[in-house]
């Protein structure tokens, strides 16, 4: 599996523990921010986002106006061979 340099850390940062939410507008806009427990949060694209469940890496829990996103099993073996490759 390719994956972008941007979606490997997105990945390994929700398997770090970081959150990674959309926040939604009544216009529709969209807000991907991907945050610490102590820090600033981070813009994600949403490309990116799109991109990671597409391939059913995360999945979101449907919440509105911030939904948060969780590794699913597939994208939780995707940080593990991640792991690996960097041995």
């Amino acid at each position: 599996m390719r994956l972008s340099g941007k979606q490997k850390q997105v990945l390994c940062a929700l398997a770090e523990g970081r959150i990674l939410k959309v926040h939604r507008h009544l216009d529709g806009t969209k807000v991907f921010l991907l945050h610490t427990l102590n820090g600033p949060s981070e813009a994600v694209r949403g490309d990116v986002v799109a991109a990671l469940e597409k391939r059913r890496l995360i999945d979101s829990n449907k919440k509105f106006p911030a939904a948060t996103f969780l590794l699913t099993d597939a994208g939780r073996a995707a940080v593990a061979a991640l792991a690996r490759q960097k041995r």
